[in-house]
């Protein structure tokens, strides 16, 4: 039985029935006075609350799909690709998009949780879109990622077949899921609707969790000896998807946003990786990576560890480093969030060339019905930043090459070298770009 499957859920709640059932009937016995009465009342009571707590506990995780199969719950995930084989199948039998693929990096994975969410696109691709599920294979880190992407219409439509398309990956919170940006964030349903109605152009939404060593949280970090986040979201995943998809090359077509840690994520990849990402929207997120029960140590032991937290520290870095020409937007409400204050200090500290605006509703809380509210604004934002690709799909194609790595962003911190409407806080005059 699947960890998230609903004959697990009722099996569950089967047994924790019984279990309430048993201590009803055998209350009587345990009421006697005496040491192995008392010790079977408290291992009764104790079973019993254990149970059902376990009960509901499957029942949450395989509403939020906070981990997808008992060995992310335990810690045991891949950590390698294993019988890699060709993705999407847009080209024929054995090609990614008509382009011969030896050890493809975004492989084809099972609809288990895609068949769950609703709303998605159906019938024909070129009419309506599509929504795949895929796993993405990291070629530096060996992490292997489930993602779904949205494709639009014009992905498919003929007078599109050469053209580049723009991009955007959407982050979950901690632990998170895929299934809560495609369900309950709605995020290829939003975007979607957005682009039909004209809204939005056409662009590539790809729904990604930052948690890539489950049941740990590393918060985007490349950790000392450990997982290395960063690397995967900032170098593996462009590399991986400019190899499969018809995604723009230059990173004025990028874009990254998130909820909660994953909101925090997008600002660290935005302002970290210029040369990968240049546009960023953060619902709820935090400003600071700190080391809690859930990261362990992020930024490892001797010398470099200041310089490590210095770097992932995004008022330090608006204070004390050049900033990077990108734009970004934040999200926070003025009340039921206690992170406003912090992000009115960051709108503050940003200047020139950095741009940043902000979605500033009156009352929210920090859950999907504020970011819900929150994503049509963002999304409609982040087109007006990011650039149509003009560069388009050669004729001919030259089999089996590598993409070479993005350009990183000069990092001199690096260890090893109604709905609410945008408010523009510019560090100089003229519209935003």
């Amino acid at each position: 039985m699947g960890l998230t499957s609903e004959t697990t859920v009722y099996v569950m709640a089967a047994l924790a029935a019984v279990c309430v059932a048993l201590l009803v009937w055998c209350w009587p016995r345990f009421a006697r006075q005496g040491l192995l009465q008392v010790l079977g009342r408290l291992v009764a009571l104790g079973t019993t609350q254990v149970v059902i707590i376990a009960a509901f506990a499957c029942w949450l995780n395989s509403s939020y799909q906070f981990f997808g199969s008992w060995g992310e719950l335990f810690g045991n995930v891949e950590t390698a690709p294993v019988g890699v084989t060709q993705a999407g199948d847009h080209g024929g039998p054995g090609t990614v998009n008509g382009v011969a693929v030896k050890g493809a990096l975004v492989q084809p994975a099972t609809d288990e949780q895609l068949s769950r969410v609703s709303g998605l696109p159906t019938g024909p691709a070129a009419v309506n879109g599509r929504v795949e599920s895929v796993k993405v294979v990291g070629r530096r880190t060996g992490v292997v990622d489930p993602a779904f992407v949205y494709l639009p219409p014009q992905y498919f439509q003929k007078a599109y077949q050469r053209q580049r398309f723009p991009v955007i990956v959407a982050l979950s919170g901690y632990p998170g899921s895929i299934f809560n940006l495609a369900q309950y964030l709605r995020v290829s349903q939003t975007a979607g609707a957005l682009q039909k109605s004209g809204q939005m152009q056409p662009t590539i939404m790809v729904m990604i969790r930052p948690t890539i060593a489950p049941p740990r949280d590393t918060e985007c970090v490349d950790v000392p000896g450990g997982p290395q986040t960063e690397t995967f979201l900032a170098k593996d995943l462009p590399d991986a998807l400019k190899s499969a998809y018809r995604v723009g090359h230059d990173a004025s077509a990028w874009g990254v946003m998130g909820y909660s840690s994953g909101g925090s994520c997008a600002l660290q990849l935005t302002m970290r990786d210029p040369g990968v990402y240049t546009t960023a929207a953060a619902l709820s997120p935090d400003y600071k990576v700190k080391d809690d029960p859930t990261t362990g140590n992020l930024f490892g032991n001797g010398p470099s560890r200041i310089k490590r937290i210095n770097g992932h520290d995004l008022m330090w870095r608006l204070k004390h480093l050049p900033v990077p020409e990108v734009s970004v937007l934040v999200a926070e409400s003025k009340h039921g969030e206690r992170g406003y204050p912090q992000t009115q200090a960051f709108i503050k500290a940003v200047r020139a060339p950095m741009r940043v605006v902000s979605i500033l509703p009156e009352h929210g809380s920090h859950n999907f019905p504020t970011w819900v509210q929150e994503m049509p604004p963002a999304l409609k934002w982040m087109n007006q930043q990011l650039t149509f690709p003009q560069d388009v799909v050669p004729r001919h194609h030259r089999k089996g090459a590598v993409v070479a790595d993005p350009k990183p962003g000069h990092d001199p911190l690096r260890a090893d070298g109604p709905e609410p409407t945008p408010t523009a806080t510019r560090s100089r005059p003229g519209p935003l770009r």
